[in-house]
């Protein structure tokens, strides 16, 4: 406000000046502050999930904890006590910064509309069903795509391999319904044997063998098994441990691609062919690639090798 308020003062435009103005106007609402109140609040209750995700060495079983405990705390908004609680906090604000709350049982008015056309619905109605349980609504779908049943399942499944604690963690039943997850990879005699293995495994590095004892992760976890030979002996085992560790490479590289796509197949560039989009794909994403090329060097990437179609061809 203060920097807008600054602009008012000193700026020559009558553009900037009416533009600043209209801002100050839009800012000073109930809306607004009602927005950014829910804003903070979603924020607050996500902080330790995303904090958690973001971690270089994730601990995937808190972080399954985490999901749940965000869910249910978003549920928990919705109750009508958490609202009037929710309501009277941004209703204080705005009464200290003199910002004017408006009646909930008013027909509400969209401020691009005319005073004289109300909608048919209350304030009331607009800022509990149409912003704050919708947002809510939102943010609950975000979370139930990226933690659907298959991929909670197989991050369960995950947790339970790692060897932290003494493999605190281990669970049967989820790395079980993990393997099921693969059934190019574990098929039905595959899984008798590894459910054979899984038992003997779990009483060697968690009961007799105790260099298993103080590992860190599944890295470790991973380098011990071959280190004693242990993958021979629990090859079944050990195909699950690198899964587990090629999920997070696996996963981080889509959602690296799926970004790059979005800058380059826009609006302006909307009718390329799907071999022409994967060989632009290739320089963006992989710009490591590029830290030992010289200026007026040329790089060819080709989407398919038997032909010419496809090909990128970049001057440096």
């Amino acid at each position: 406000m203060d920097i807008l308020d600054n602009i008012v003062e000193t700026v020559h435009s009558l553009d900037e000046r009416s533009r600043a103005t209209g801002y100050i106007r839009a800012a000073q609402t109930y809306e607004v502050a009602f927005i950014l109140y829910l804003m903070r609040k979603i924020l607050v209750i996500t902080n330790d999930l995303s904090k958690c995700l973001h971690k270089k060495e994730q601990d995937i079983a808190n972080a399954m904890l985490l999901v749940d405990i965000a869910k249910r705390r978003l549920q928990e908004l919705r109750e009508d006590n958490k609202w009037d609680l929710f309501v009277s906090e941004v209703s204080t604000f705005c009464i200290k910064h003199n910002t004017m709350v408006p009646a909930f049982d008013e027909l509400y008015v969209n401020s691009g509309r005319s005073r004289r056309k109300p909608a048919d619905y209350t304030v009331f109605h607009h800022h509990r069903v149409e912003v704050f349980c919708k947002i809510i609504d939102w943010k609950l779908q975000e979370l139930n795509d990226c933690f659907d049943e298959v991929t909670t399942e197989l991050l369960h499944g995950v947790a339970c391999l790692n060897p932290v604690d003494s493999f605190s963690s281990f669970d049967i039943q989820k790395i079980m319904r993990m393997a099921e997850l693969y059934p190019d990879d574990f098929d039905e005699l595959n899984m008798c044997t590894l459910k054979n293995q899984v038992a003997n495994y779990i009483i060697d590095v968690r009961d007799i063998d105790k260099r298993f004892s103080n590992l860190n992760g599944l890295c470790d976890l991973s380098k011990q098994l071959v280190q004693t030979k242990k993958h021979s002996c629990y090859p079944l085992v050990f195909r699950l441990v690198k899964f587990a560790l090629l999920l997070p490479v696996a996963t981080a590289s889509v959602e690296r691609a799926f970004s790059a796509m979005k800058f380059i197949k826009n609006e302006l560039r909307s009718r390329m062919n799907d071999e022409f989009l994967s060989g632009c794909m290739v320089p963006f994403v992989e710009k490591d690639l590029f830290n030992n090329v010289s200026t007026g060097d040329i790089i060819v990437f080709s989407s398919n090798e038997t032909s010419s179609s496809g090909i990128v061809i970049i001057f440096c």
